[in-house]
């Protein structure tokens, strides 16, 4: 508990992130309503966001009515979930086996593992700390239904995943690690020795467990097909998915025993993994199988433990590809726990045959439970803010199409709309075919006045995606624009040319050039202007904010000065020159 508060103790001074938390919190009119009846009739029968999940809505409509949207109160809702997890799952493990510095290791390694932040730190995943959250108190019903067999704790099973499921639908593999806990180390059953009366009664049991999982996957994936959130066989063909999910289990192990450069996405690749890559994929996959069967009588835990791993992960491993993720942190949450009892299990059997290791591997196991502490707390920083998230995202995975266009809209957001667009381009550069980095980089440059440009970007937007509505209204809405701007270049370029001394037609000129992203043009009609009349204060801003626009932010910067020499309330010249300060250009 205490090294659980202390690493995640930092997320209730966190705000919502641009990344689902809006979209299922903080502007969800129904979530914002707090816990109405209206509301959870909504929550009930709703397929929002391409899920059903009504625990999950439910959870987070008590936390509107209890803190309203303080985003650090629903924070501490999920920290306080995880805490209760770990304590669960450390019960659980020390009341089947008996085992107390195991499972309690386990349960360290679980509380602390820096690929489980996601699942914690991440508002919008309350659903993955809540589904868990009933998952393990089913398997606790489940221990004492093993224990002592009758219809009112079978009962209390049933009800278990259940709520599991209409918290997350990844529940739907809960009845397959029932039945692995049946072998070991509920041992009631043993692989070659039992009685056939005994292995079909443990089948027989779960036939009600399989049949609300599958109820609940028939509705996840209509809900997902219905939302658009499916992808289609023709862009990822079944043989570049099976490829890719061979890859993807590895990446995990991977990840799990050594977690480094972590992010919040990790995009689906569209092609075949390279021949190496995969052939060595899979011949890890079958060495670590063949050792768990071939070793199933004198260590069970083994076998149990790595597929529990693998198929806890078989929802989310992109058969049955569901966003554009390839995998994510998150979907560690419970697949975890498998990996770490099969190797927690298999060191102590090791030191059990050579106690002189005890002492050396005690020490190794505290050496590494602070080290997920040390690269937990550091994980956990990166989701203090939109703009860290994808920052990090963008320096620890290469390639990262979607990093880099999540990155240049949260900027956009900020008002940087010059550092947004680079990061637009590199996403394109990755993946051309990206329409929702087109659609954005076009409202960025339509705000630097880039219209032309803007129309180009919002116009391959549709070409990719016909049905993509957004783009289609911003190219409506900039297509009307340009043309009001055409009008207006033409009526200020005829008064210039009538009245070559007219101050007003001359920056009315300059600022339809500028609307138009013609920079160069606008600066030599503002210079223009003030070559009639230095003393317009407006005019010597508007030269600043051109020459900061083609990166002359010097030049800029005395503009901006004599702009507020001429206006000192002139609060657009003095903010200009904060935020040339800010990017550490010289502002005095």
């Amino acid at each position: 508990m205490a090294i659980t508060l202390v690493v995640f103790a930092p997320t209730r001074h966190f705000g919502f992130v641009d990344y689902d938390d809006l979209d299922y919190v903080a502007a969800n009119p129904h979530i914002a309503q707090g816990l109405t009846w209206d509301a959870v009739r909504w929550a009930l029968t709703s397929g929002y966001f391409a899920n059903w999940h009504p625990l999950t809505w439910l959870s987070h409509m008590v936390d509107v009515q209890l803190f309203g949207l303080n985003a650090g109160a629903h924070h501490t809702v999920n920290v306080l979930f995880h805490v209760a997890n770990t304590l669960l799952l450390f019960g659980i493990l020390q009341r089947m086996t008996g085992a107390v510095g195991r499972s309690a290791l386990v349960a360290a390694l679980f509380a602390v593992h820096p690929m489980h932040v996601e699942s914690v730190a991440w508002v919008a995943e309350r659903k993955d700390v809540l589904s868990t959250c009933c998952w393990l108190l089913t398997m606790w019903a489940y221990v004492a239904y093993a224990h002592r067999p009758d219809w009112r704790r079978y009962a209390l099973v049933v009800l278990g995943l259940t709520l599991g499921l209409m918290a997350k639908p990844m529940v739907v593999t809960l009845p397959f690690v029932l039945l692995l806990l049946d072998l070991w180390p509920l041992r009631r059953a043993t692989l070659g020795h039992s009685p056939r009366p005994v292995s079909l009664r443990l089948l027989y049991e779960k036939v009600p467990l399989v049949a609300l999982a599958l109820v609940a996957s028939v509705v996840t994936v209509v809900v997902q097909r219905q939302g658009g959130a499916v992808v289609r066989l023709d862009l990822i063909p079944l043989s570049t998915r099976f490829a890719n999910a061979l890859v993807a289990y590895v990446h995990y192990v991977e990840k799990l025993l050594w977690p480094m450069n972590l992010a919040a996405m990790y995009p689906m690749p569209r092609t075949l993994p390279d021949p190496e890559t995969l052939a060595g994929s899979v011949v890890l996959l079958l060495m670590i199988t063949g050792v768990a069967i071939r070793y199933v009588r004198r260590a069970p835990y083994l076998l149990v433990g790595w597929l529990w791993f693998l198929g806890t992960l078989v929802p989310v491993i992109g058969i049955v590809q569901v966003g554009v993720q390839s995998m994510a942190d998150r979907y560690s949450y419970i697949p975890s726990v498998g990996l770490f009892v099969m190797v927690t299990w298999a060191v102590a059997d090791i030191v059990s045959h050579w106690p002189r290791l005890r002492v050396t591997v005690q020490v190794m196991a505290v050496a590494i439970v602070v080290a997920c502490t040390m690269g937990a707390m550091r994980q956990v920083r990166y989701w203090s803010s939109s703009k860290a998230l994808w920052q990090h995202a963008v320096e620890a995975t290469p390639d990262n199409y979607f990093a880099q266009a999540s990155l240049g809209y949260v900027l956009w957001k900020e008002g940087h709309a010059d550092d947004a667009i680079p990061h637009f381009q590199e996403s394109l550069r990755i993946r051309p075919d990206f329409a929702e980095a087109h659609n954005n980089l076009g409202v960025a440059l339509a705000g630097r006045g880039a219209l032309r440009d803007a129309i180009a970007q919002f116009s391959e937007a549709i070409r990719i995606n016909p049905e993509f509505k957004a783009a289609r209204d911003n190219l409506a809405a900039t297509t009307a624009k340009l043309n009001t701007l055409d009008t207006s270049l033409t009526r200020y370029a005829d008064a210039v040319r009538a009245k070559p001394n007219d101050l007003a037609a001359r920056n009315e000129l300059g600022a339809s050039l500028a609307a138009q992203g013609r920079i160069d043009e606008a600066i030599e009609q503002f210079k223009a202007a003030i070559a009639i009349d230095p003393n317009q204060p407006d005019v010597h801003f508007n030269l600043g904010a051109m020459l900061d626009q083609k990166g002359r932010s010097a030049d800029a910067a005395e503009q901006f000065r004599i702009a507020l020499r001429l206006n000192p309330v002139h609060s657009a010249a003095r903010k200009a020159l904060e935020d040339i300060a800010r990017r550490g250009q010289p502002s005095r």
